[in-house]
């Protein structure tokens, strides 16, 4: 089964993220078929907007575990170009030239907060849950901070990162990370509402405008791809130290990393 579902309806092209027995969570394959799926919706000339969803109740629950079992054992260099391939999915998100609605429909972990601060327009259910929880594995969310950083600003960001506690979609939407709540059952309704109106713009002036906010706000494909690779960096170092190691394996195991001790 593909990890990645793509639905065109009419010039709207949904890719749904299709793994709901573990929750939409990130592997290496599920990175590769997004980053597929971004790179052909916009080849398309018969795509006008992208909506990026989840299979089943949750958006993205963040890592999966036989991924992050591979991160335990993994040398430095090998997560270093694992990180690369997380921070490739996250800028060709964050810079696809068509309009991107996160329809949040669950739970949303970790790489799944950083892909709803990439896209440009992000509707949740009022039942969404959110978390960067990676500090309770002796981890930082180093890839996706940039997009989450300039999504929420860098008051709330100092917080979550140094927290990790979860949080409703009423503080997302407080906080920027979301900019409507529905509720569940009216969430189909909200996203389409907003389709239409990007319906009525033009597809080049669209893409022109999102260049300009970017880049209004400091951020360019190019220079993005340096900072990525500095945080790939970043993280690769912390998964192979001491305290990285000792909170994944914890948390495999089920058990408490030695600073609860």
């Amino acid at each position: 089964m593909s990890a990645v579902e793509v639905v065109r309806r009419g010039a709207v092209a949904h890719l749904v993220m299709n793994r709901p027995e573990v929750h939409n969570a990130f592997d290496d394959g599920l990175i590769a078929e997004l980053t597929a799926a971004l790179a052909a919706v916009e080849a398309d000339g018969g795509v006008r907007a992208v909506v990026l969803t989840g299979a089943g109740t949750s958006f993205s629950a963040g890592a999966d575990l036989r991924w992050m079992r591979g991160m335990v054992q993994a040398s430095e260099e090998e997560n270093r170009e694992d990180s690369l391939r997380l921070a490739a999915l996250m800028r060709r998100l964050q810079f696809l030239t068509k309009p991107t609605i996160a329809k949040v429909n669950g739970a949303t972990f970790g790489g799944g907060v950083g892909l709803v601060a990439c896209c440009d327009i992000a509707i949740a259910s009022d039942g969404a849950k959110f978390a960067l929880s990676e500090v309770k594995l002796g981890l930082v969310p180093a890839v996706i901070s940039p997009y989450v950083v300039a999504a929420i600003g860098l008051r709330h960001a100092r917080r979550l990162f140094l927290t990790g506690e979860a949080f409703g979609a009423t503080a997302a939407l407080g906080m920027g990370l979301v900019h409507e709540i529905a509720p569940t059952e009216g969430l189909d309704g909200a996203v389409e509402r907003v389709v239409g109106l990007l319906a009525k713009g033009g597809p080049v002036a669209q893409g022109e405008a999102k260049r300009l906010a970017l880049g209004m706000g400091g951020m360019d494909s190019g220079s993005m791809e340096q900072i990525d690779a500095e945080n790939a960096a970043l993280i690769a170092r912390l998964r192979v130290s001491a305290e990285g190691q000792e909170g994944l394996t914890a948390f495999l195991e089920k058990g408490q990393p030695a600073w609860l001790s």
